[in-house]
């Protein structure tokens, strides 16, 4: 059984350095690169790791999750995904990533990360820089796979106790009244990415499920 932590937007596989602690031979990949939709990349990631998979996404690398739960549903024994659901992008967000492209066009990296910080941090200040992801065309490529995902909400469902959510208290995005259906944490002072902001706390949530697979 392998460990698998798939990254966020937009930053890459250094942002599960916390985690590393708990499952230290787990696979981190970069996302970037691998093909200009989630199931291509779904497709990659399960070429590239063989055998039972456990796996662990914060947002844009949950969406890559549930894509390789629907591919190769027979290999994954469970998924913790963080600042994640499991629908597609309604016309709003749509909207907004659209918006997004523009920011990362125009104004290229730096203007993404002050664009976003507040949004993936309750508290700003946690924030490192060094982990983002500075290539414009490969966080354009990943704006636009986000946006064209496939509604998983099917694979959720059929995933049933293998799929657990982890919530961020304040986090913009998604909300634990949106993942009602679901077994969901609400991680207390978290923003978007509780992995970063409550280490200890997503740690303690990571190595339960570890534990039990």
């Amino acid at each position: 059984m392998t460990v698998v932590f798939l990254h966020a937007f937009p930053l890459d596989e250094r942002m599960w350095e916390p985690q590393l602690d708990v499952v230290p031979d787990a696979v981190t990949p970069r996302l970037y690169g691998r093909g200009r939709t989630m199931d291509a990349w779904a497709e990659s990631i399960a070429g590239e790791v063989d055998g039972e998979l456990v796996l662990v996404g914060a947002s844009m690398g949950g969406y890559c999750a549930l894509a390789l739960a629907r591919r190769a549903p027979d290999r994954v024994r469970a998924l913790l995904l963080a600042g994640s659901r499991p629908d597609a992008d309604s016309d709003e967000r749509r909207a907004g990533r659209a918006k997004t492209i523009e920011l990362i066009r125009d104004g290229g990296p730096d203007a993404l990360w002050r664009d976003m910080v507040p949004k993936l941090f309750a508290d700003p200040g946690v924030a490192d820089e060094r982990l983002l992801y500075r290539d414009p065309d490969g966080l354009v490529d990943a704006v636009e796979a986000i946006r064209d995902r496939a509604d998983s909400t099917d694979v959720a469902r059929r995933l049933g106790d293998r799929l657990t959510f982890v919530v961020g208290e304040h986090d913009p995005f998604v909300s634990a009244g949106d993942l009602r259906d679901y077994d969901t944490h609400t991680t207390a002072g978290s923003g978007h990415l509780p992995n970063l902001e409550r280490s200890v706390e997503f740690n303690a949530q990571l190595e339960k499920l570890v534990a039990h697979v």
